[in-house]
């Protein structure tokens, strides 16, 4: 926590260097990025209910609320959100089939982010070893890395409550495992999966690049590609254990490791900041415009309550 108020402070002292039109190009490529992610989550949920009308605003809606939840709220809470709003906006829909339509978009993102794990580790020799992770300034969860016995007994825990829950939903949820073959339908089609899932998800990552690109720009951070990709490391790395809203501190401790040696440390810590501030804002601005504009309302809470019948 001290380390992120030293990162807040040092952003304050530089606020006035910051340029504004790499800014605000910055987050127009990162709205980009936003829509190509729904695009593709929709096509992935028309595939599996061919026989309904799967809108892409209403989904937009429901992935951009979820966005802007996970920035405020951990342990991806907005993706509760997500889903019922999506629930909402497909008649006839199951929990089942949206959650595991998620599992089709992390097959995409999965090959990205080990892809560009190897490279920066194999190649670029940026990561830090293991056993240096729990020392990194900022790091979220170090003291969970510090207490081997209670990591192995927390990671132990949460697959035997995901083993439970598999056993208890394939008696409980009608036909669960069809539900989930159901959400990989367009799998099972790959010229329209490549077509309608694959193509987006490349437009997503690619606009992250860009996103951190105007972002290197904006903060006066060397732009260069090698610059970019490292930032999208460390955004991936803080998003594999989500303790903190928008993985604040997981990133910035990575962020400062990859990036040493590239800039001045009060640079880097104001970048940091500066970069997940914008991100944060913008994902809340848009998320909580989308609960608006779907229910009238900016209190989230009201997506989880069932949808008003209409009458006749």
């Amino acid at each position: 926590m001290i380390r992120v108020l030293d990162g807040i402070d040092a952003f304050i002292d530089q606020l006035t260097s910051v340029h504004p039109f790499p800014l605000f190009l910055a987050i127009l490529a990162h709205l980009v990025r936003l829509a190509c992610t729904s695009t593709a989550w929709r096509n992935v949920l028309a595939a599996a209910y061919p026989e309904q009308r799967v809108r892409r605003i209403p989904i937009l809606g429901a992935y951009l609320a979820g966005v802007g939840i996970n920035a405020l709220i951990p342990v991806r809470a907005g993706d509760a959100v997500r889903v019922v709003l999506a629930h909402r906006a497909i008649p006839g829909s199951t929990y089942t089939t949206l959650v595991s339509s998620s599992f089709v978009l992390m097959m995409f993102d999965l090959v990205a982010s080990v892809s560009l794990l190897v490279w920066a580790s194999l190649t670029q020799n940026a990561l830090p070893p293991v056993g240096r992770i729990p020392d990194l300034p900022s790091f979220d969860f170090g003291w969970l890395f510090n207490r081997p016995t209670l990591a192995e007994s927390v990671i132990g825990g949460l697959i035997i409550a995901f083993g439970l829950f598999l056993f208890w939903a394939k008696d409980h949820i009608a036909n669960f495992w069809g539900r989930i073959r159901q959400a990989f339908t367009v799998v099972g089609q790959p010229k329209r999966y490549v077509r309608s899932v694959v193509l987006w998800q490349a437009g997503d990552w690619t606009f992250r690049l860009v996103t951190i690109w105007f972002l290197l720009a904006a903060f006066g951070i060397p732009q260069t590609v090698r610059n970019a990709l490292l930032v999208q490391v460390s955004a991936s790395l803080a998003t594999t254990l989500p303790l903190t809203p928008a993985g604040i501190g997981t990133e910035q401790a990575f962020l400062l490791y990859v990036l040493r040696g590239s800039v001045s440390s009060a640079k880097l810590l104001a970048f940091s900041v500066g970069m997940k501030l914008t991100i944060v804002v913008t994902n809340v601005v848009a998320g909580f415009a989308a609960i608006f504009l779907t229910l009238r309302t900016v209190r989230y809470s009201r997506a989880l309550e069932p949808a008003p019948q209409k009458e006749g």
